[in-house]
């Protein structure tokens, strides 16, 4: 156990009360002198410290030095709070200006306290790349960044380049284009679907970097660290890793460098990627609901909430055959009534069992996918045999087939789709909901709003996966024109495998072929809401996007890229299920 020895201490005033201030290896201490000599101390991590001015300095709304003078120097640092509805702790600038006897003596203490910033903080970013959605959520991410981010950022000494998007996919072409070096990180000020592209551009960019094509089964881990500033209509997985959404605290877990490993599920179709997810990968309701909302855009975010209610009055259910690769139940399982917080020692001991042989993940990610996919056992090839090892299969209808890679928790659902999946253990959670009759499936609805066990139902199985595919039965067909998509545009699947370098180019060349096809199955699903014959088939619903196939196979990266963030803190009011 390390110990915290006392670097510097001595008497300090705050406004006019004497402090016995102490800055150890850990902490910067400081205690009140009262007269009935009682202790109050305030106890303040070196790494969350963010700044240390001279003078008395504020930041918030903007940058101004008040009073300058030669005995003074100012504190800033992070300063919990309770974030009333939500389940996390909101992070607040905490401010506290010190007045030393003498200036010596404030040099002193300047000087130590920056030098401990850059022991205890050595992964704290320098330089950020920046990308605003101007048009996401309420439309305000350059004020949010603007007003809130930039100030806090220029105090604690990070540069950023600001690129403000004009375009869908903008910030993925850029990452995977641009020369990044000097960039320690990128952050986007957006919603869900600016997060989705950043992470198809760090992964894209990280593949080609390293000669690896994105189709293969073995992804190399990426050291570009992503962060979110939440700015959409859903802030699902800043939610999801941070406990709030809010933009000062996430802006904080940026400035003092915090590092949240998170699997990512990479979607197949045949030999292709098609594309990324963290969040959710959803056939059947949620899927509909996503392309019923694409007519209702008018209406912002309540869109949901209406196109929600349709698809439930439409009472569906879709046929299909579930293959999973089930996880080691002795590490977890989705039904403990465990949450992954800050900390989570089954992400920890995960980290040891996924990259046993280094310090540093990224350097044997590719080599423990390289034994994974070797192992007959537990090969998730995208050729799978329908009696593959310990491949599970199930069969029949089902109202909804969703597998996510974290608890997928929002404001609305303050617990998610799985309260207990974990961010960084190299699993998924399936969750099967056979067909049932409307007032049942308006139960696992409803559950998913309260803290009542939503997998506590006859009809719905969850399962902790590694991989799943999803196919049709024996009579159903996938839609032609997605079969000449996969395979038309001048790419067929021979030069998919042997462009190493660029798979993500491929993705944007083939993008308007797909949106045809993907426009024509949207109408004939939608069609289904009005229309007698309702459709045969659903679509995925991937992270807010529509695929255009049906049939696909999924599998899941263990701790493929990273974010400033550190999951909830144990701090956090968080329930479990009943």
């Amino acid at each position: 156990m390390d110990v915290d020895l006392v670097q510097l201490e001595s008497s300090l005033w705050v406004g006019k009360k004497r402090y016995r201030a102490a800055l150890t290896d850990w902490h910067l201490n400081w205690t009140e002198l009262d007269k009935k000599n009682r202790d109050k101390t305030v106890s303040v991590p070196v790494s969350e410290v963010v700044a240390v001015e001279e003078g008395h300095v504020e930041v918030l709304p903007q940058r101004s030095v008040i009073e300058d003078t030669d005995r003074d120097f100012t504190v800033f640092y992070v300063k919990r709070s309770s974030s009333g509805s939500s389940y996390g702790l909101l992070w607040r600038l905490g401010r506290t200006q010190f007045s030393c006897p003498s200036r010596d003596l404030r040099d002193q203490w300047m000087t130590q306290l920056r030098i401990a910033l850059k022991t205890h903080s050595p992964s704290r970013p320098h330089r950020l790349l920046v990308f605003i959605n101007p048009f996401g959520g309420k439309k305000q991410g350059r004020q949010i960044y603007h007003s809130l981010v930039a100030p806090l950022f220029e105090l604690a000494g990070v540069s950023s380049h600001v690129v403000v998007t004009e375009r869908a996919n903008q910030a993925r072409d850029h990452i995977l284009k641009k020369d990044l070096t000097g960039f320690d990180g990128v952050v986007c000020v957006g919603g869900d679907g600016m997060f989705s592209e950043l992470l198809h551009g760090v992964i894209g960019r990280t593949q080609q970097e390293a000669g690896l094509s994105e189709h293969d089964p073995s992804l190399q881990s990426c050291d570009l660290h992503i962060g979110i500033i939440p700015a959409g209509s859903t802030d699902c997985v800043c939610f999801a890793t941070v406990g709030v959404n809010d933009p000062v605290t996430s802006a904080l877990h940026i400035i003092i460098g915090d590092s949240q490993p998170l699997d990512v599920c990479s979607v197949h179709h045949r030999s292709s990627l098609v594309r990324y997810s963290v969040s959710l990968v959803g056939y059947g309701f949620y899927g509909d609901v996503l392309a019923e909302s694409e007519r209702h855009r008018w209406m912002g975010p309540f869109r949901y909430d209406y196109s929600g209610a349709m698809v439930y009055l439409s009472n569906r259910s879709y046929a299909g055959l579930v293959q999973y690769l089930p996880a080691d139940p002795q590490l977890s399982n989705p039904r403990d009534n465990t949450r992954c917080l800050s900390g989570c020692s089954v992400c920890s001991k995960s980290t040891e069992r996924l990259f046993p042989h280094s310090p540093d993940a990224s350097s044997n990610y590719i080599s423990h996918f390289s034994q994974f996919s070797s192992d007959s056992e537990e090969l998730p090839l995208l050729s799978l045999p329908r009696a593959a090892g310990d491949w599970v299969s199930v069969e029949g209808r089902f109202k909804a087939v969703s597998l996510t890679c974290m608890s997928s928790s929002c404001p609305r659902s303050p617990l998610g789709l799985s309260p207990s999946a974990h961010l960084a253990d190299g699993t998924g959670d399936l969750i099967i909901v056979r067909d049932t009759h409307p007032l049942g499936f308006l139960t696992f609805l409803h559950r998913h709003t309260s803290t009542q066990d939503q997998f506590d139902l006859p009809f719905v199985d969850v399962h902790r996966v590694k991989a799943v595919r999803f196919s049709l039965p024996p009579g159903e067909k996938e839609d032609e024109d997605e079969e000449e998509t996969v395979n038309g545009g001048g790419m067929g699947e021979e030069g998919e495998r042997t462009s190493r370098s660029g798979s993500q180019h491929h993705l944007v060349e083939r993008g308007e072929e797909r949106g045809m096809a993907n426009d024509r199955r949207k109408k004939d699903l939608l069609c289904g809401l009005c229309c007698s014959k309702p459709p045969s088939v659903s679509v995925w619903n991937c992270d807010g996007e529509i695929l255009p196939h049906t049939e696909i196979l999924c599998r899941v990266h263990g701790q493929l890229v990273r974010l400033y963030a550190r999951g909830m803190e144990d701090g956090s009011a968080t329930p479990t299920r009943k």
